[in-house]
């Protein structure tokens, strides 16, 4: 096989044709454990997506963009991970090559709106933290103009490669199609270059920053309070701490592999990859639907609580009754002052 020709592309309308580029028990193995994915990616968004909906308190400035960021999992586990569950049961792509691209599209689409979803809310959890006054400015107005900038951006690099920069292909093991970063084209290279820096640099460079910037704030907060012979809460500057080493880890988790496949092929050409580990780096990607719900929003307390009682109809409910008399306070002043909670 020469590693500089275009990935072969199965659109094959013959339902019993035979794979020849994966053992049929392989195509199953993938298939199995998208059904799981797609399982546990539905369910925990849509709990999110039901519970924020459904909770007054739930709905402030901050939490629009894990709403978006849940709506954007869902619909990227719809239009992606449901697919190639049945793709993966056939052994090929078998839905056409317009379905292919739809697919393609919508992926990378939903994929990248996540993504920024989780770095604009990185920003303004710092702003909140460590610019106290900038906090103000948080106003639901605001949020919404977050959510404008997030889509239209995202959708600038979804549909650049429907208008022929780059293109959406099958890949790997040929049963899901995202962008053709397999094709050794100058077109693709360049697209993949700026998609990398706009995609992932950015992102991972504002997510450091921000989370950098709230764990110092903290230490430097818990410090200050030491030399005044106050006592600070060290438990919770070591929850901070780990919720950020899970988020950046899960973040890198899910991109990195992808993003070190697409450089690889644009810094060496000529280099063969084999159907199955060029398939790793989109289902690695598949999996942040899963994850994000659970590091974003059931570490935090009082999303928990709400999710209990409405799983349990409100007979279960995690919090004190002092708890709940506070969180009403803040609520109130939440909604004067128009700030959100940093979490």
């Amino acid at each position: 096989m020469d590693p500089t020709s275009t990935p072969v592309t199965l659109y094959n309308d013959n339902s019993t044709s035979n794979p020849t580029i994966f053992p049929r028990s392989g195509y199953n193995i993938l298939a199995f454990v998208m059904f799981l994915n797609a399982v546990f990616s539905i369910f925990n968004n849509t709990l999110v997506i039901l519970v924020t909906l459904k909770y007054p308190q739930l709905r402030n400035p901050m939490n629009i963009f894990i709403l978006n960021m849940s709506f954007s999992d869902l619909m990227m586990t719809l239009c992606g991970t449901t697919v190639v569950v049945s793709t993966n049961y056939h052994g090929y792509f078998y839905l056409g090559e317009n379905f292919c691209t739809f697919q393609g599209f919508a992926v990378n689409y939903f994929g990248i709106v996540s993504l920024w979803s989780l770095t604009v809310l990185a920003y303004e959890r710092y702003n909140v933290v460590c610019q106290p006054i900038g906090a103000l400015k948080l106003s639901t107005i605001r949020g919404y103009r977050g959510l404008a900038f997030i889509w239209l951006f995202c959708l600038i690099w979804a549909i650049a490669p429907l208008f022929g920069w780059s293109s959406y292909a099958p890949e790997g093991v040929q049963t899901s199609c995202s962008i053709g970063w397999e094709v050794r084209s100058w077109n693709n290279y360049s697209y993949s270059i700026t998609l990398f820096i706009t995609s992932f640099i950015i992102p991972v460079g504002i997510i450091g920053m921000s989370y950098g910037s709230i764990i110092l704030s903290l230490y430097k907060l818990n410090r200050k309070i030491e030399e005044q012979g106050g006592k600070t809460n060290r438990e919770e500057e070591i929850r901070v701490a780990v919720m950020v080493l899970l988020m950046v880890v899960a973040f890198l988790v899910c991109w990195l592999p992808y993003t070190i496949f697409a450089m690889i092929v644009v810094i060496n050409p000529t280099l063969y990859i084999s159907p199955l580990l060029a398939t790793l780096p989109t289902y690695f990607a598949k999996t942040s639907p899963i994850y994000n719900p659970i590091i974003y929003i059931f570490l935090n307390k009082e999303f928990r609580n709400c999710a209990v009682m409405f799983l349990t109809c409100g007979h279960i409910s995690l919090s004190t009754p002092e708890e709940e008399t506070a969180s009403v306070e803040i609520q109130i002043i939440s909604k004067q002052n128009q700030v959100a909670p940093a979490e």
